[in-house]
């Protein structure tokens, strides 16, 4: 896999390319697009299948795990028709706060907390200056 630079670098060699030649290839665009791809997701750990379907799983649960039929989880607005039948004129969600809460329960369930990289440096100084 390149590095982020590599990706960088390579990057501005396609889109000076593409620009001083003015020949608007889709082979080109399609390059640079992909490249930007790449560079957006240089950081971003990989996951297997299964995670992906692990993760699903969670927010399928979440979502389960959630009281939709209560009435108390919904602004409601009612109108009439000129011939004095009423209607559900809106309704919308007004706790989305606990959906989350709940999807996300579900989701920090799949994995453990790594440790913030300056407590490692933190600790490994303080030892440092123990010796």
């Amino acid at each position: 896999m390149k590095t982020k630079e590599e990706l960088e670098v390579n990057l501005a060699a396609l889109k000076l390319l593409e620009a001083e030649t003015g020949i608007k290839h889709e082979n080109f665009k399609q390059q640079v697009q992909d490249t930007e791809k790449k560079l957006e997701d240089i950081n971003k750990p990989e996951l297997t299948p299964l995670q992906f379907d692990k993760i699903q799983e969670a927010v399928e649960e979440g979502v389960g795990n959630f009281s939709f039929d209560d009435q108390d989880n919904y602004d409601k607005e009612f109108a009439m028709e000129y011939d004095g039948k009423v209607y559900l004129d809106s309704i919308d969600l007004t706790c989305t706060h606990e959906l989350v809460e709940k999807i996300v329960e579900q989701v920090y369930k799949l994995f453990t907390e790594a440790e913030d990289d300056n407590s490692e440096l933190n600790t490994q100084t303080v030892a440092e200056k123990v010796i």
